[in-house]
């Protein structure tokens, strides 16, 4: 069975730090880049963060770039967010999934629940 958990949310002031994380089973982590994907209410998924296969390469959202970076541990198919100075504007749910959407639909892999992230005073 495909599978992403997420976890390691929660409600943190401004300035503040989050680690999350992503654990996947089901399919061949390891030969996928892996992304962050993040959604406020009322708006659209948008991407914040990818890893290639082999986590040498990361690209950021421009919104993100310098106070976000993601990781991965292949052996423990888990891939990461690490957080920093985190701003009012960065509230929402965080997902984990392939970049590639056909990898996706063919693989089977959907959307897990996600992990909510609050910054506010």
């Amino acid at each position: 069975q495909v599978q992403l958990v997420e976890s390691g949310g929660g409600l943190v002031q401004p300035g503040g730090s989050l680690r999350l994380s992503c654990v996947s089973s089901g399919f061949i982590f390891s030969v996928h880049a892996m992304s962050w994907y993040r959604q406020a209410p009322g708006k659209e998924r948008e991407l914040v963060a990818t890893s290639d296969s082999a986590g040498g390469s990361t690209n950021y959202a421009d919104s993100v770039k310098g106070r976000f970076t993601i990781s991965r541990d292949n052996a423990k198919n888990t891939v990461n967010l690490q957080m920093n100075s985190l701003k009012p504007e960065d509230t929402a749910t965080y997902y984990c999934n392939t970049r590639n959407n056909l990898v996706r639909v063919v693989a089977g892999i959907k959307w897990g629940q996600g992990t909510q992230v609050t910054v506010s005073s």
